[in-house]
């Protein structure tokens, strides 16, 4: 089992580094219904091989920083005002609840849903972001009024939504990323960004599951071994790869991750 791991996290490292998706979308279900790991726990460990995983890839896309692969950090940190709070209130939440009173079958389904169509969305990125770009040019003004508290709030979306199922910090943002920055943000440099907002936001919401005993320690170790030098690898192919590349990955991603949710 110790083996499947390391496979796992290799798998999955690959897939973080290249798209910025992939730690909480894939391992989470992965860690449930192939290793059999309970639902909290896959969670709480989720979170901290994903907080980890995308440290090593956020400082390698930093290294990018000069180029169009470098995260914007403007952007990140409109990402945190919302996700940083909101993933505080989540736990204390889960704290003072009945924990599978909330991570139910609805929720994972739900998930499912909205991840298959943005791998549909993923694939259209050009004709939405030719419309984003003319809706930008018809209501300039308007758009970049409402471009900031706009990302505020899709952070703190981001921020409940990962800290309840370890899902959404790179699916979702990605998107997200794409409707509200379609001329500021290439696909590499938002991969990048995803990367570095999902750093502090795993890492918040892996502390809170840490203190709340959702972490297992000894599966975590086994996934890092495989995942580190997957991430390593990702992320210094996708600051190489055209769009035609990521795109087409990036919904593949989502797929199977939607895919896997309603199983």
């Amino acid at each position: 089992m110790d083996l499947y791991n390391v496979i796992a996290g290799l798998g999955v490292g690959l897939l973080v580094g290249m798209t910025g998706v992939g730690g909480g979308s894939l391992m989470a279900p992965i860690l449930i219904l192939l290793l059999g790991v309970a639902p909290i726990t896959a969670v709480g460990t989720d979170l901290w091989f994903a907080a980890i995983t995308k440290s090593v890839g956020g400082f390698i896309h930093h290294r990018h920083r000069g180029t169009d692969g470098g995260p914007d950090f403007q952007v990140v940190r409109r990402l945190c005002l919302g996700s940083l709070p909101a993933a505080g209130l989540t736990l204390w939440v889960l704290a003072h609840t009945e924990t599978h009173a909330i991570k139910g079958g609805l929720i994972l389904h739900a998930l499912g849903v909205v991840l298959l169509l943005t791998a549909v969305a993923t694939l259209l990125r050009p004709r939405l972001q030719l419309a984003a770009i003319r809706f930008r040019a018809r209501s300039a003004a308007r758009f970049h009024h409402f471009q900031a508290p706009l990302t505020v709030l899709a952070g703190a979306l981001l921020g409940v939504m990962v800290t309840l199922t370890s899902v959404g910090a790179g699916a979702l943002g990605a998107v997200i990323l794409f409707a509200l920055y379609p001329l500021r943000l290439t696909t590499r440099k938002l991969v990048a960004t995803d990367i570095v907002h999902a750093v502090p936001l795993t890492l918040v919401a892996g502390l809170g599951h840490l203190s709340l005993g959702n972490v297992d320690a000894p599966l975590l170790g086994g996934l890092l071994v495989g995942s580190i030098p997957g991430i390593i690898a990702g992320s210094l192919f996708a600051s190489r790869a055209s769009d035609r590349v990521l795109r087409p990955t990036l919904a593949l991603v989502l797929v199977v991750t939607g895919l896997r949710l309603l199983a």
